[in-house]
């Protein structure tokens, strides 16, 4: 695992912890794999999911550390979303 992806898994399960996030969510981050997301938390991974959202590692980052709406990344196109727009959406809350 690289560790970008390492370190987002990372964040993620801190920000998700308790949510209770109720669908399958796919991050893929552009060169570096992708991360799997669920009621359980966040790992490495790359299955189906409800929801796949790409981006590159440098717009993911910003988008945790909260410096980008994760909406404002989807919306100038720095953020690719395939899949359940609301799942995305209820994500996107628990993120950004």
């Amino acid at each position: 695992m690289s560790d970008v992806i390492e370190t987002a898994v990372a964040a993620l399960n801190e920000k998700l912890s308790g949510s209770g996030f109720d669908a399958v969510a796919k991050f893929v981050l552009e060169g570096a794999g992708s991360i799997m997301v669920d009621g359980s938390g966040a790992r490495a991974g790359d299955e189906e999911a409800d929801v796949t959202l790409t981006a590159t590692p440098d717009t993911f980052e910003a988008m945790l550390s909260g410096d980008l709406n994760p909406t404002a990344a989807f919306m100038s196109g720095k953020l690719a979303v395939d899949g359940d727009m609301g799942a995305a959406m209820r994500l996107g809350g628990l993120i950004g």
